[in-house]
């Protein structure tokens, strides 16, 4: 089988992630959210450090319960900075909790975060064509300016164009990747 060159096949967890979730289209505001979070943490960092984590995110943050994450306080947020398993940034972590707050807004305008993210595209995944690495669009850049505009943090242009990829609006296999859609 062969997959994109950017997965490390010495590494399970990402050999899995990028078989069975990058890219395959999802419509579950759960793991929207999550996928959000994620890729907000993984900022500065690489995606293999926070797949690595993932597992201690769920648990540090309630499982990604963004009703719950959105009512965290300053003794969650504490506890939250000493956890040694995630990625202790204060800024990221404000954010989580920020998003969450903003996420069930959308939720509340639009009947579903997915139906917010998606309506982007109307319903539909974009195939790139080629194996030019990209890292922003329109889109990204789109949905980036609107999430900041709802008052959203850590979701730069870079940070939604990954998270597009993630959730599968995006399909960016290699051409080559046993993976890629036609």
């Amino acid at each position: 089988m062969k997959r994109c060159k950017w997965v490390n096949e010495n590494n399970h967890l990402y050999v899995e992630y990028h078989d069975s979730e990058w890219g395959i289209p999802s419509y579950d505001d759960k793991y929207l959210f999550e996928m959000l979070i994620l890729e907000g943490f993984q900022a500065g960092l690489s995606w293999e450090c926070i797949l690595n984590k993932r597992e201690a995110f769920g648990k540090a943050f309630n499982d990604f319960d963004y009703e719950l994450i959105a009512n965290y306080d300053s003794k969650k947020v504490s506890e939250l900075i000493n956890n040694p398993d995630i990625v202790r940034n204060k800024l990221k972590i404000n954010a989580a909790i920020n998003n969450a707050k903003v996420f069930i807004k959308i939720r509340e305008e639009y009947g579903s975060f997915s139906e917010y993210i998606w309506g982007f595209t109307k319903g539909k995944t974009i195939v790139n064509k080629d194996d030019n690495f990209k890292t922003t669009s329109s889109l990204s850049d789109d949905i980036s300016n609107d999430l900041k505009r709802r008052g959203m943090k850590f979701v730069g242009s870079t940070i939604i164009y990954s998270y597009l990829q993630a959730i599968g609006i995006i399909n960016d296999h290699e051409l080559s990747c046993s993976f890629y859609t036609k």
